[in-house]
């Protein structure tokens, strides 16, 4: 019985794992996605325009999460966002795409959690 569970569980964390790796995307994949996106009031509409969105959450959020960790753990956090953080569309691609193409692997949470980081440093 106890191997049974045990082995539910590595199973489960596995799952968790990859699902958690395979919905990190690059900011290569983001910006090919939004390239094929109209700039146009039907692009709400789009699936991809909310696959994007959800992804730019999760980043924020993940980035939101690791500030809290630290605070929690007693260390000082990178970064030391706003209650809201307001982003438009052309202000984030134009940031993704100053990432230079080496560089475009790197994935869209490391690229935000960069980017905060210069915008909402934490005090020293």
């Amino acid at each position: 019985m106890i191997r049974k569970t045990s082995l539910a569980l590595a199973l489960a964390a596995g799952l968790i794992a990859t699902a958690a790796d395979a919905r990190d995307m690059t900011v290569q994949q983001f910006l090919t996605t939004a390239d094929g996106i109209p700039r146009n009031p039907t692009a709400l509409l789009r699936s991809d325009t909310r696959r994007l969105m959800t992804e730019m959450r999760a980043s924020f959020t993940a980035v939101r999460a690791e500030e809290q960790t630290a605070r929690t753990a007693g260390r000082r956090p990178a970064t030391c966002l706003p209650e809201r953080v307001s982003v438009n569309p052309d202000r984030l691609l134009g940031r993704l795409n100053a990432i230079p193409a080496a560089r475009r692997n790197i994935s869209l949470t490391q690229a935000i959690r960069e980017w905060m980081a210069e915008e909402h440093p934490c005090p020293a």
